[in-house]
């Protein structure tokens, strides 16, 4: 039997990292978005500014953990309180919306079933907090969590709702790079080739630097962040606050062994960037950049296309493009898959 943990200070939460991940490794969705490392920051960056304090209650943290009888913890959901503007109180998932592609709960699959009913019974019950929602943003469609959510939620008397959110392609990778050629439309393949021959033919030096040390991360991002400012829908989206958010997530992840920092040099210069991780077996793509001047020899494709041949080389599985539904992502090969918001309700009286 599952018993339900509520941890409601930043400081216990911080302190239940090793648990948290190891938990992880195991759980029915294993993302990078989802360790300890990551969501922590988000918290305290409140998703690089994402989240105001007027739209957070005081003492806003609300983890569930949960342990079986031997004390273990076989389950985590880590939520916090929020109030919109209509005054109607959320509980909310970390990591939402914009700055983690893919959230759930943490839970081993024997204990997945049995994880979501506690949680459901603890949150109907007389120990929770008051709630007019829980709003559970960007599960995966074939996240076991929805079927054991749905079913908990009909058995304990809850209002359950799912909705298609985004599309979040991802290109299975085969056993080598020209399959994966042969794999594309003519027209893309042959652009891809073409695109990634120019860029390693041009008359200055070409090639994919991997920033490793801890000590060049910082102005390594810099001139990220300044070839991000270059494309108008990144400069709006990359204000102070998100910018100091997305350097600790870089730190975080490097620290922990799961980042992967690359750049197109053309000479000295940084042509074009790919902030991707590397968990799992997969690429995980989590931004781009790209410098205009270089723009005639098309470098962020041309990296790209560099990245997914190395991936292959290396015996990942996948590539993934993460949310959104532009159209370079489906030219590269990239298959849908959805992301769900799951909103739970009291059942009208």
């Amino acid at each position: 039997m599952i018993q339900i943990e509520v941890i409601r200070s930043e400081e216990r939460w911080g302190n239940l990292a090793e648990p948290w991940n190891k938990l992880l490794d195991k759980s029915i969705t294993d993302v990078p978005f989802l360790r300890h490392e990551f969501l922590f920051s988000w918290w305290q960056h409140r998703g690089g500014g994402e989240w105001t304090s007027e739209e957070l209650m005081a003492d806003s943290i609300y983890v569930l953990i949960g342990r079986d009888d031997a004390g273990e913890m076989v389950g985590a959901l880590p939520l916090f309180l929020s109030k919109n503007r209509a005054g109607k109180t959320s509980l909310v998932l970390m990591g939402s919306v914009e700055i983690a592609d893919f959230l759930d709960g943490l839970a081993l699959p024997e204990w997945v079933e049995e994880f979501w009913e506690a949680v459901l019974n603890h949150l109907a019950g007389p120990n929770a907090p008051e709630w007019d929602s829980v709003e559970l943003f960007n599960l995966l469609e074939n996240s076991p969590s929805l079927e054991s959510l749905s079913a908990a939620a009909h058995k304990i008397g809850l209002e359950y709702s799912q909705e298609k959110l985004q599309p979040a392609p991802f290109i299975p990778l085969p056993g080598d790079f020209e399959t994966y050629l042969e794999n594309l439309d003519g027209r893309y393949r042959r652009e891809l080739v073409r695109k990634m021959r120019k860029a390693q033919r041009y008359f200055i030096p070409v090639q994919v630097e991997r920033v490793e040390g801890r000590d060049e991360l910082v102005p390594a991002m810099e001139d990220f962040f300044a070839m991000m400012l270059e494309e108008p829908d990144k400069a709006r989206f990359l204000t102070a606050p998100m910018r100091d958010q997305m350097l600790e997530i870089v730190q975080a992840a490097a620290d922990h062994g799961w980042l992967d920092l690359r750049f197109l040099l053309v000479g000295r210069d940084r042509a074009a960037g790919y902030l991707n991780f590397i968990y799992d077996g997969r690429a995980w793509v989590y931004n781009s950049a790209r410098a205009d001047k270089f723009s005639s020899i098309s470098p962020g494709i041309a990296l790209m296309g560099m990245l997914i041949e190395e991936a292959i080389e290396n015996g990942l599985t996948a590539f993934d493009l993460m949310r959104g539904d532009e159209d370079y992502k489906y030219q590269l090969g990239g298959q849908d898959r959805w992301v769900v918001k799951v909103t739970l309700s009291h059942s009208p009286k």
